[in-house]
Formats: C-alpha cells, structure tokens, sequence
C-alpha cells in the first residue's frame, strides 16, 4: 500500500481516505462534503486545466479544486 495526496490521482485510480491535512474550517468543510477517513474515493475526470477534479464519494459525486484534493491522504493498492 502506497499513501498519495488525493490530487495525485489519475483518473480511475481508488484510495481509502487516511488523513485530511489543512486548517480547521478547511478541514471541517471537506468532512462535512463526505470525505471522512476510511471512506472510499474514485477520481472520476479532471477540467481541461486539471483544476477541480470530480470524485465519487459515497455513491454520489464531488468536485474538489485541487488545493483541497492536495489536503486529503488515501492509502492506494
């Protein structure tokens, strides 16, 4: 198992959320979007610029600008 940033990802790749990183209100803003430890995330696609990039998060889907994707850790296989 490798841990990334979240923003690291291409898409189609999964990780198991371990660690959210950031300020108090960012990282209390990206739990209340779903994204709690242990949770699964899938990228999905990236804007042509890279920037947001869209994850399915619990069978629903999120984007993320990149400078919050880059606070989230996932454990990858």
């Amino acid at each position: 198992m490798v841990v990334k940033k979240l923003s690291e990802l291409e898409p189609g790749d999964k990780g198991v959320v371990t660690m959210i990183r950031g300020s108090k209100a960012s990282r209390r803003r990206i739990l209340d979007m779903g994204i709690v430890k242990g949770s699964e995330v899938k990228v999905i696609r990236r804007a042509p610029l890279g920037d947001p990039v869209e994850f399915e998060v619990k069978d629903y889907n999120l984007s993320l600008r990149k400078h919050e994707a880059e606070q989230v850790y996932v454990e990858v296989e």
